[in-house]
Parts: C-alpha cells; structure tokens; sequence
C-alpha cells in the first residue's frame, strides 16, 4: 500500500502545505490564510481541516498517511511544544505536536522550528542533497539558521538552536538588534543588515555609486557590484567579511560538511558567495578551511520538503 506524508510549513501571513509520497515525490501543495485572531486559537483547526479535505480529495484514510510534519517560527524542544512564543502567531507555551496529533485524529506529528525544517529540506533534497552534516543559513529580513548534524536537526535544550543570527560578530556596536542585543550577525548580513552597512559606507565620503541614485536594498548592492560600482563592493567586502568571519567561529564548533545559503539575500547568487568563502577560510581553524558552500535551491518550498522529511525518513 502506498504511503503519504503531510509536510507543513506556518508563517505569519500564510500556511504552506503539501502532500507527499514515501519516496518525496510532490503530489500537491497549497495554502492557507494564517488566521491570528485571539492569539491565534484557529491556526492548527485550519490546518486540521485543510489536511483532512485534501485526503477527502484524494481518496486517501489515515491507514495511508504515515504522518504530519511542521515547521514553525520559534523555539521548539524535542517533545514538539512552543518554548516561550512564536509572536508573528500569537502563540505562547503551546503544546503544538500534541493538539495537532489530537485534531487529525491521533496521526503521528512531529514539530520543529522552520528554520531548522528548512535546512532539513536541503539536506534530503536540495542545496546540500548528499550530505548529512549541513548548516543552512537564511538571509533574509532577518538571518535564520539550520544545523542538521548527522542527518538529525540540532534543536538544542530548549529548541534554540541554530539561531546563527544572534551570535555576536561586533562586541563595539553601539546598536541593538531586534532581539536586544548588539553586533549580532543580523545586523550586518541580513537585508536589512546590508542596506544598513550600505548607508554607513555612503555616509563616509561623497564618492559616486548607484546607491546615491536608487532605493538602497541588498539586491542594489549586489547589482551594483555585477555593474563594477566601487562602492557597492566595498559594501558587499564588509558583508563578506562579517559573515566569513562569523561562519568560521561556527564551523569550528560544529564542522559541518556544507553551507547552504538561501533566503532572499542569496539571489545574488554566485557573486554573494564570492566574498564569504575567502573570509571564512582565514577565520576558521585548519581542519574546517575546506568546508564547502552552496546556494540554496528550494526556495519557498524547502519547509514543507523538510517537513515531510521528518516523517518520511524516521
């Protein structure tokens, strides 16, 4: 008898889900409208209910479905509950696995951050297909990470781990990160991060740049570096330099195999990878120098590919 899995993916403006089969194959995806009212009380019945209609439509029972795999943003520990809250949902201390599990009638559930799904799905499928040792590293809004060790996602005590964007990179900034530190890796590597290092380098001298004419974004920085403006390669040396540098810390305490970049910073593509890889072999110890890097190639797909992973491959 053929078997299926559910891989979900939540985020604060919509639910992505998909229907695979025991090999990975995609069968379907959809998605949902995240629903946050009264701190977000609907998300999982939405999510019960959409999955339940799917297997309506496909003729499928919950003798086919082997399980429910969900990725989500926030900590999550090792038994599938919400550490502390996930405030783009409205939870707090939530018992996820357990109240899933429940709704879809005893399937079995497996819940871990989305960050960490993501890179899961990389690993089994993507960028980093062919390794079981991965660090994934998300540039975004913000800058999230995976760290998939012998092809187990490290999670860590509290479900926190893989948070790469709050390691310190600049004990002297004066700045807070969103998270209320500051010289967190964010701050410098993320978009936001690089549009900011983009207006400390304009503010230094009036030197020409494209930067002076358009809306400053990551993605003019990186144009702007293809089209060989100065200034904008001095901005994506910095940012290199920042990531090169806290990458190779990281390698040195989990020496993965593989980088995988994704995230909407990464596409830039190859020219990003260029300035990262050279730092990060002078800031990492000998044994590490040779780890490899790639882009991400998943895309929006990699949480519900990462969540299905984690029923099909246990």
């Amino acid at each position: 008898m053929k078997k299926y899995a559910f891989g979900v993916d939540i985020g604060g403006t919509t639910v992505k889900m998909g229907l695979f089969e025991k090999d990975g194959t995609l069968v379907s995806k959809w998605d949902i409208v995240t629903t946050k009212d009264n701190n977000g009380e609907k998300i999982l019945p939405d999510i019960a209910a959409s999955l339940k209609k799917k297997m309506e439509e496909e003729g499928l029972t919950s003798e086919d479905i082997e399980g429910v795999g969900v990725g989500v943003p926030g900590a999550i520990d090792s038994e599938g509950k919400l550490v502390g809250n996930a405030a783009n949902l409205g939870w707090v201390e939530k018992d996820i696995r357990k109240e899933l599990s429940d709704l879809m009638g005893g399937l079995k559930t497996v819940v871990a951050n989305d960050a960490n799904v993501a890179g899961y799905g990389e690993m089994w499928a993507g960028g980093a297909k062919g390794y079981t040792s991965v660090c994934m590293v998300t540039l975004g809004t913000g800058v999230g990470g995976g760290i998939i060790i012998d092809g187990n996602i490290l999670a860590g005590a509290t479900g926190a781990g893989g948070e790469i964007g709050h390691i310190c990179v600049n004990p002297d900034e004066t700045e807070s990160c969103g998270c209320g530190l500051k010289g967190c890796l964010e701050m410098y590597a993320s978009a936001t991060g690089i549009v900011r290092l983009a207006k400390r380098r304009l503010a230094k001298d009036d030197a020409p740049s494209v930067l002076r004419k358009d809306d400053i974004s990551a993605k003019t920085v990186f144009d702007g570096v293809k089209n060989n403006d100065a200034v904008c390669k001095e901005v994506a040396t910095e940012f290199g330099r920042i990531l090169g540098k806290g990458l190779g810390s990281l390698a040195s305490v989990i020496n993965p195999e593989i980088f995988v970049i994704g995230g909407g910073v990464s596409k830039a593509g190859s020219v990003l990878l260029d300035y990262v890889v050279d730092e990060f072999k002078k800031n990492t110890i000998n044994a590490c120098r040779n780890t490899k890097f790639a882009l991400a190639t998943l895309g929006n797909d990699a949480g519900i590919i990462g969540a299905a992973g984690l029923i099909l491959n246990k």
